[in-house]
């Protein structure tokens, strides 16, 4: 599960994905229920970049009373039969999330986790599978908040050296440059979970990094 991540800054996504960063500014880490670019497809198959909130669900959209429950992470296992997925998944409402790196927590040097960094060699960025939904607001405006894709990694030669001891482990899915548009066009569910996938370790490179003090977007 990724709940933390180094989203792409505002030069990059002109240089490297093509599009308006879309305003405002957003901080340099993100957690859940922060603000981040994601980037989808337009009515035209053109690549549109868009402000959101990380997590399917925001804080702000949960009735009084009801459970708070983690939506930052899709199982792409179960994406069919969970309702804060289902329809996005259904609807090919498929998105990328720009990022340069992201976190997770080591526990090999005891019980008490340590924060590791994790990038890709050569790569200055990445783009993480990603679903988005639109939320009403007032005047006809939209708002949209978003999540990331996950596969297993219990064999993967890096991933699986992050999370608790004797839980599952779990990694984002990362969507190969040469697929970015293939993915956010897809419309058919079927051909989505090709894109379901580890990425190879050899190209993945991890080190620790200590835990900052978190600026609330």
């Amino acid at each position: 599960m990724c709940n933390n991540y180094a989203p792409i800054q505002r030069q990059l996504l002109r240089d490297v994905y093509g599009v308006l960063p879309p305003p405002p500014d957003y901080p340099p880490e993100t957690w859940p229920d922060y603000a981040a670019p994601i980037i989808r497809a337009n009515r035209n198959g053109k690549r549109q970049a868009l402000l959101g909130t990380f997590g399917m669900i925001p804080k702000s959209r949960i009735q009084p009373g009801a459970k708070n429950f983690e939506t930052t992470n899709a199982r792409s296992e179960t994406i069919r039969e969970k309702r804060s997925f289902a329809g996005a998944w259904a609807n090919g409402l498929l998105c990328l999330v720009p990022a340069t790196s992201f976190y997770e927590p080591n526990y090999e040097g005891g019980a008490k986790s340590v924060r590791w960094r994790i990038w890709l060699r050569d790569e200055p960025d990445f783009a993480i599978a990603g679903l988005w939904r639109a939320w009403p607001r007032e005047a006809g405006a939209e708002v949209f908040s978003f999540t990331m894709l996950t596969v297993n990694s219990d064999k993967h030669p890096l991933m699986n050296r992050f999370h608790a001891p004797g839980k599952e482990k779990r990694m984002i899915v990362i969507v190969p440059r040469s697929e970015w548009d293939d993915w956010l066009t897809c419309r058919d569910p079927d051909l989505a979970r090709s894109f379901m996938r580890p990425y190879p370790a050899e190209r993945m490179a991890a080190e620790p990094a200590p835990q900052i003090i978190k600026e609330k977007a």
